[in-house]
C-alpha cells in the first residue's frame, strides 16, 4: 500500500479519491470537484490516499496549525474492508503530523474532530456507503478507542454545500495529549473553528448562535463517547 499525497485536483487519484468520498459521506458534506481546486494548493491542508494495485482504497485529510498547538483531522474514508487501511491510515499520519511539529518547533495540545452520534435523527436516516467500518457507530467506537472526547456543546456547523445549512447530527471532540484532561480553554476551539470555517462565507444561524455560546464560557468540559 502506498501513502501518496494529493495537492492538485489534476491528480488522477483525486477524482478517485472524490468519487469515493461520494459514496460514504452524505452530500453536504462533500465539497464540489472543483471547489478543491485551491485549498489542495494551500500548504497547512493535508490530502493523503492509500493506493493499492493503482485504485484508492482510502484517504485523509489533516491539518496542524502550530500557532494553536492543535491538529484537526477532518476525514478517514475506509474504502474496503479487511485490508488494514484505517490502521495504516492512522499510522502514517501520526508519523507525519509528528514531522510537523518538530519543523514548527511546537508540541501538540491535541487533536480535533467531528464525530457523527449514531444516535442523532440526523445521522439516523444518512448512508454512508457499504463499508461496514464506515458505519457512524463502528467509527465513533473507534475513535473513543483513540482516546477522543466530546465538548460539552450542543454542536452544528455550516454545510459544505456553500448553502449556508445548519448541519447537525455530529459531535465537536478532542483528543488531548494529555489524556487526564477533563476541559478546554473555551478560547481553544472557538479560535479553531472561528479559523476552520473562515472558508464558508454562508453561516447559518444557529452556528453564530453556537459560537457565542462557545465564546462566552471560560472553560468547555471534555466528556466521554
Amino acid at each position: 500500500m502506498e501513502y501518496r499525497k494529493i495537492s492538485s485536483v489534476d491528480d488522477p487519484y483525486f477524482a478517485k479519491m472524490h468519487q469515493l468520498m461520494g459514496e460514504v459521506f452524505p452530500p453536504e458534506e462533500v465539497l464540489s470537484f472543483e471547489l478543491w481546486r485551491e485549498p489542495l494548493q494551500d500548504p497547512t491542508i493535508q490530502v493523503y490516499v492509500a493506493v493499492l494495485d493503482g485504485e484508492v482504497v482510502g484517504a485523509t485529510e489533516y491539518r496542524y496549525r502550530s500557532e494553536l498547538r492543535v491538529a484537526m483531522t477532518d476525514f478517514t474514508i475506509i474504502g474496503r474492508s479487511g485490508l488494514g487501511i484505517g490502521r495504516y491510515l492512522l499510522t502514517e499520519r501520526e508519523k507525519h503530523l509528528r514531522q510537523l511539529e518538530e519543523e514548527s518547533g511546537t508540541k501538540s495540545l491535541g487533536m480535533f474532530a467531528e464525530i457523527y452520534d449514531p444516535a442523532a435523527d440526523e445521522t439516523s436516516s444518512l448512508s454512508f456507503g457499504s463499508v461496514a467500518p464506515m458505519h457512524p457507530a463502528v467509527r465513533r467506537e473507534v475513535l473513543s478507542h483513540l482516546g477522543f472526547k466530546k465538548l460539552d456543546l450542543e454542536y452544528v456547523h455550516p454545510s459544505w454545500d456553500h448553502e449556508g445549512k445548519a448541519v447537525r447530527g455530529l459531535d465537536f471532540c478532542f483528543r488531548p495529549a494529555d489524556e487526564s484532561q477533563d476541559s478546554l480553554p473555551s478560547e481553544l476551539p472557538a479560535k479553531f473553528l472561528r479559523w476552520y470555517y473562515s472558508a464558508l462565507p454562508n453561516k447559518p444561524r444557529e452556528w453564530d448562535e453556537m459560537m457565542g455560546r462557545l465564546e462566552s464560557a471560560d472553560r468547555v468540559a471534555l466528556l466521554p463517547i
